[in-house]
């Protein structure tokens, strides 16, 4: 998930390019032209706006409900380490939460505000905020693997991982038109988050790192 202004740079340091409007990636002048991509958008079947839960959250997180033409798919296997699993476990809601920031269409949406903060707060803001300009949101699937995690101590932690956004396409809100992009070397990115356990027990991201097109990420 991202788009405008080249956030498509092979390597970002904000949360504003490491998820892409136009989904798929396609290349950074495209990105700049809102209504060419609205115009040219293939024309699928509408997707339904019906809300669905997504995995019950754990005790205190907002709930987070998305449209059911949106799904998720985490190879992320259980370490058995308490603190890691933790770390994949608030690291799946960080991600549905901030796609439902954008079909709420609010940048400063509760939800993804729960799970970050300092410098990714601020670059998740900016991205959501593209999204609310286009009049946008995502739709598909996305899948996420190959994840590395790590915890330091009793507060830090780093999770590096994989997403597949082959299969994820933007919806433009005015028409219902989806912009099926073809899949592409730039749908495959790898993340690096670092990760801060705050005082009510929630891992954080305050970092967050992306590489589109990385070589570790293809299929």
């Amino acid at each position: 998930m991202n788009r405008r202004p080249t956030l498509l740079a092979a390597l970002t340091l904000t949360a504003a390019a490491a998820l892409t409007l136009s989904a798929c990636g396609s290349d950074d002048s495209s990105k700049n032209k809102d209504n060419d991509k609205i115009a040219g958008a293939d024309t699928g079947s509408e997707a339904s706006a019906s809300p669905t839960a997504s995995d019950p959250a754990p005790a205190g997180r907002p709930k987070i409900e998305l449209p059911s033409d949106l799904s998720y798919t985490f190879d992320w296997p259980k370490t058995g380490n308490k603190e890691k699993d933790a770390i994949l476990a608030d690291s799946e809601q960080s991600i549905k939460a901030v796609d439902l920031a954008i079909v709420n269409q609010d940048a400063l949406d509760k939800a993804y505000l729960y799970y970050y903060e300092g410098e990714a707060a601020a670059g998740t803001q900016t991205f959501i905020e593209a999204y609310v300009k286009a009049k946008a949101r995502v739709t598909g699937a996305y899948r996420f693997y190959d994840p590395v995690v790590s915890a330091r101590g009793k507060d830090r932690g780093s999770l590096v991982y994989c997403e597949d956004q082959s299969k994820a396409y933007d919806m433009y809100l005015k028409t219902k038109k989806v912009n099926k992009t073809p899949a592409s070397k730039n749908s495959y990115v790898l993340y690096n988050t670092q990760l801060r356990k705050n005082d009510e027990g929630v891992w954080v991201i305050e970092k967050i790192l992306s590489q589109r097109g990385s070589d570790r990420c293809q299929p």
